[in-house]
């Protein structure tokens, strides 16, 4: 049972938001040859675009890494599961708003999938609100290759529990202010999320922070990886058989894309960025960066995390880590 396993918990460096706001504009200006980074009201995220079970990205505001990687490469720990309103209560945020990306529990899903989060968790007999997507190869027909496939998680299930690794963010749901992030054109090599996460790193080297949230990709295509449909009884080792594993899609835009990512880990083996996507057409997975970065659009919404909470978290390291799926 998740409530089972142990919980880590430390403070991150949570700074002011206008103060936020400059560091992000500057930054952002050498990847994106246009920028405009304000302070304004979270948008009502239950409204299209998004359509979220929850309005907005603000109330105590935190993060959590949840297993790992090596549980979905290993076989012993492949059917891990851990339960999202369990999860809350771990976060000491009961009725929390849970966003973010992690695998599909192969046991009631039955093939691999990337799942993106999107849970109001259950608080004192309100029931949870799963708005939950995912996305896998479809089965083949004859000779043709699967396809990228999308859809929404409590047309299968009404659990809410998510497989063996997972990267959210927190919230109460309630509207307030947020940062938004408009960034067109794209003159760098880095993808907006690792362009996010190395400003935070260079700005504030000594410190720890975290951003979660979503972003939409308005215009422009994407590159996303998706897991092959069969769950395999062979444990993937090395970094070079992940890349053979994996199956890349180029998807198109708008696409919602819910995402994590840490600035510094403070020794708590942390995944420093994840994101998946999807769509209101049928398309997502893990997203890498975009493949148009002469008419790529993007628009985001995001907060701090005062906390970051690691849970379930592994005793052995194992070669596949950050350092093999993020290139600095």
């Amino acid at each position: 049972m998740t409530g089972d396993h142990k919980t880590e918990k430390v403070q991150l460096h949570s700074p002011d938001l206008d103060e936020l706001r400059g560091v992000l504009q500057a930054g952002l200006k050498n990847n994106f040859a246009e920028v405009q980074v304000s302070v304004v009201d979270c948008p009502d995220l239950t409204q299209e675009p998004f359509q979220f079970p929850a309005r907005g990205l603000c109330g105590s505001p935190r993060i959590t890494d949840i297993g790992s990687v090596q549980n979905l490469v290993s076989m012993a720990d492949r059917d891990k599961e851990y339960d999202m309103n369990v999860i809350s209560k771990q976060l000491d945020l009961p009725g929390a708003f849970i966003l973010g990306a992690t695998r599909g529990p192969s046991k009631i899903l039955g093939f691999n999938a990337e799942v993106i989060t999107l849970i109001l968790t259950e608080l004192e007999g309100r029931p949870a609100v799963n708005s939950s997507y995912y996305t896998c190869i479809s089965p083949a027909n004859g000779n043709e290759k699967g396809k990228c496939f999308q859809g929404k998680y409590s047309e299968i299930t009404s659990d809410n529990k998510i497989g063996p690794l997972g990267n959210l963010y927190a919230c109460e749901g309630k509207p307030g202010k947020v940062i938004e992030v408009r960034a067109n054109k794209r003159t760098g090599n880095y993808s907006i999320v690792t362009a996010l996460r190395r400003i935070l790193r260079e700005h504030y080297p000594d410190k720890s922070m975290a951003l979660g949230g979503t972003f939409l990709l308005q215009k422009g295509k994407a590159r996303v990886h998706l897991m092959p449909r069969e769950i395999t009884d062979c444990p993937i080792q090395t970094p070079d058989k992940a890349g053979d594993f994996l199956r890349i899609f180029e998807i198109n835009a708008p696409v919602i894309c819910p995402t994590v990512l840490v600035s510094k880990d403070p020794d708590m083996d942390l995944r420093i960025e994840h994101t998946h996507c999807f769509s209101h057409h049928g398309e997502g997975g893990h997203y890498h960066i975009d493949t148009t970065p002469d008419t790529v659009e993007y628009l985001g919404y995001f907060m701090p995390a005062e906390f970051v909470y690691r849970i379930d978290k592994p005793t052995e390291y194992h070669a596949i880590n950050n350092k093999s799926i993020i290139k600095d």
